[in-house]
This record gives C-alpha cells, structure tokens and sequence, in this order.
C-alpha cells in the first residue's frame, strides 16, 4: 500500500470524533449519522484504502447488492404479530420513560459529601442541576465529580429506594 495512505490512516488515529465526523463528510460528502469513534475510523480508512488500491470490482459489487437485498426488511414489528390479546398499547410518546421511582419530586436537593467537597444536585423534572449546569442522569454528575464511572443512584444513596 502507498506510504502516503498508511500516513493518513496514521494521522486518522490522532483525530477527535468531532475531527472524524469533519473528515467523514469530506471523504464521503454526506453528514455520518454515526458518533462512533471506531465506526468513523474503519469507514474513513476503507474509503482512502478504496481509493488508493481500486474498490471492489462491478461483479462484487452487483454480488453484494444480491446478498444485502433488504427489500422485505421490515424496521417495525407489524402490530398484528403480538394481537390484541397481548394488552399491548401503542405509545403516542414512545420517547418519554416513566420517571425513575427511585428518584425524588422535581425541586428536591440531593447532597453528598465526597473527599472534601459538598456535591448539591438539583433534581429537575427533566434531568438534573449540578454547578449550573444541567446533566440528564445524576451518572453523568457523579462522572464529573469523581472522574470515574459511577452508578448515579448509587453514588447518591438512591440504589435501594422505592416511591411508589
């Protein structure tokens, strides 16, 4: 392989996922709809490969059309395979969750002494507070406190609790 794609694939390892998803568009000239870090890397380095060394032949290609023809795929299961029998409603807002019984009203402060700081989080009807910034699960926060992973409700004694 050419010294000058092994170099690029080289550099390609040194880049952020932001700087990927840049490249990606210039490679590809379409926006990723994926933030995988590896996903990009592969997929970039293929395509300078591709480019380099001659893609797959027309036969390959007409061969690979063959096997992924995904015509018949379907991307929902059809509402007749459960019945109705199953009691299986469909949700208007499948995006929301039921709110987390272990977590407590909106308002609420949640307090934690850690080494030696005082951690206040604000509980949101949406998220959470912390310093003024909001945060989607009280993970995150105890991500940005400790700077390890953490169970959220764990690292704020709410693991074991049950509202309702």
């Amino acid at each position: 392989m050419d010294e000058s794609v092994i170099a690029q694939i080289e550099e390609l390892r040194r880049f952020t996922t932001a700087a990927l998803r840049v490249k990606y568009h210039e490679v590809f000239g379409e926006e990723s709809r994926s933030a995988n870090r590896a996903f990009l890397f592969r997929r970039i380095a293929y395509r300078l490969q591709a480019r380099a060394e001659g893609d797959l032949s027309e036969r390959a290609r007409r061969r690979a059309l063959e096997i992924a023809d995904d015509s018949d795929l379907r991307l929902r299961v059809s509402k007749t395979v459960f019945g109705d029998s199953a009691g299986c409603k469909s949700d208007p807002h499948p995006a929301k969750r039921p709110r987390d019984t272990r977590l407590p009203v909106p308002g609420t402060l949640l307090t934690r002494k850690f080494e030696t700081r005082r951690i206040v989080v604000t509980v949101l009807a949406d998220g959470f507070e912390y310093q003024g910034k909001r945060y989607r699960s009280l993970s995150a926060i105890a991500r940005e406190v400790t700077g390890t992973r953490w169970n959220g409700l764990s690292f704020f004694g709410l693991a074991g609790r049950r509202n309702g």
